[in-house]
């Protein structure tokens, strides 16, 4: 699988902190009801651009740390850290003790990077591993002159809309524009309500972690997680949709029939196992229904509006199904929590279990569990809007291996062509060899794809 291992090195040239350039009063900010369903985990993402016509690297790491100062006088939260209180939840301490900024050279034209297969390529090399605080950034010149700047963030903090807001800020600043969006704190918005009504079929999406059993003892999983990026053309997509049928959407006709794929792996073991498939839901437009001025608040709210709706199918079922039918289950899963209720009623929920951390069920996959896949939509990745001040990122991504045996799917707009996707992909070696051999188009992401 994947093209030839190219080794190359990474070398730290330099290590800073870049603090908010701004006077700076210490306090304290909770987390809200939907942060704390988020485990203490961290998300990368990168962008590659190609070397600029005009830009020498030691000016290009200068734009971005003078920026960065900048942007965290809006985006304080990203200065600070996250500490627990007095009940062991976590909560942020904004203290501007800043980010950690990473100066690095790496031995390898961008043309040259492998990055079909992240693992050997980004990982540990150009996402940096945060340490400390909330965001970490690392900016590493490559040997063709171009340059990767690659960022970690506290996903108790912030999702993935939150960090392309801050993102896109970032890059607006770095050209000397106004920040388009001014990220809003309003915890209040996100209070539960009192008292709080809480559907049954929370119980049944949600656990509160304590209540799980334990992990087996000694037990080491034969299998684990590996990342793989491909692209799939704009017409196989809408191909896929077609099969689906009844107006599903694209995610719907996509999650479908991924779901199938990583069943048909499993089908030699067990075909009465039950496979789970979830999808990631912003809350921000379904709190805003009705209202007007809560839209335009959750529009610039600051942290994790998200929930993971899922269904469960015997692997057998989904095998013999056609796409139509299961994208159907799909979308009846999904439904229920794409609108307001679901989100108020998950912000209640949690405030009944605290202090105990809770977790999306989808996630706890032991070892004699059927797959369960969860697919994330990266479609608004704002690629085409990180220009730092010498032009659009030739390739970018986002790059999340977390633990545990759940995979994670994640499509993002293509940076080459209107319409085709780049899928980032977190599965079994397994499942993913499947996919190559059954699903031709995932095809592999190659330079000649990026024209690099």
């Amino acid at each position: 699988m994947g093209s030839v291992k190219e080794e190359f090195t990474v070398a730290v040239r330099k290590n800073e902190v870049v603090a908010a350039v701004a006077p700076f009063q210490d306090h304290w900010l909770p987390l809200t009801n939907l942060d704390l369903l988020l485990p203490p985990l961290d998300f990368g993402v990168f962008f590659c651009y190609k070397k600029p016509t005009s830009s020498h690297s030691s000016r290009m790491f200068s734009v971005l740390k003078k920026s960065l100062a900048e942007a965290l006088i809006s985006y304080y939260c990203l200065g600070g850290e996250v500490v627990p209180n007095a009940l062991g939840e976590p909560e942020l301490l904004c203290n501007n003790r800043g980010v950690d900024f990473v100066e690095a050279y790496a031995d390898i034209e961008l043309r040259n990077l492998n990055f079909h297969n992240p693992d050997d390529s980004i990982e540990g090399k150009f996402v940096p591993k945060k340490k400390r605080g909330v965001l970490a950034v690392q900016a590493t010149e490559v040997k063709c002159g171009g340059i990767v700047v690659a960022c970690a963030f506290d996903h108790r903090v912030a999702d993935a809309y939150t960090a392309n807001m801050f993102l896109v800020s970032w890059a607006e600043i770095a050209q000397s524009k106004p920040a388009s969006m001014v990220p809003s704190f309003r915890r209040s918005l996100l209070n539960p309500r009192r008292p709080g009504r809480v559907d049954p079929s929370l119980d049944e999406m949600y656990v509160p972690i304590p209540s799980l059993p334990p992990p087996e003892e000694n037990h080491e999983p034969t299998d684990h997680l590996i990342s793989r990026i491909y692209y799939v053309s704009s017409d196989q997509i809408n191909e896929l949709q077609s099969l689906a049928g009844d107006k599903r959407s694209k995610l719907e006709s996509f999650s479908a029939f991924l779901w199938k794929q990583v069943a048909a792996f499993a089908a030699s073991k067990d075909r009465n196992r039950i496979s789970k498939m979830g999808i990631v839901v912003d809350g921000r437009s379904r709190l805003g229904e009705g209202d007007e001025d809560m839209a335009t608040a959750m529009t610039y709210h600051f942290g994790n509006v998200l929930s993971v709706p899922y269904g469960s199918q015997p692997i057998g079922e989904l095998i013999e199904q056609p796409l139509c039918r299961v994208a159907k289950q799909v979308h009846e899963f999904l439904k229920p929590a794409t609108n307001k209720e679901h989100f108020l009623g998950l912000i209640d929920w949690v405030e009944a279990h605290r202090p105990e951390p809770a977790m999306t069920r989808v996630y706890n996959v032991v070892k004699d569990d059927g797959p369960a896949v969860v697919v994330s939509s990266g479609l608004r990745f704002p690629v085409s809007k990180m220009d730092f001040g010498w032009g659009c990122p030739a390739f970018g991504s986002y790059h999340f291996p977390w633990g545990g045996l759940c995979g994670y799917v994640m499509p993002m707009p293509s940076p080459v062509r209107d319409g085709d996707w780049v899928v980032y992909m977190l599965l079994l070696k397994g499942q993913l060899e499947q996919i190559e051999k059954e699903a031709a188009l995932f095809r592999p992401l190659t330079s000649d794809y990026l024209n690099l």
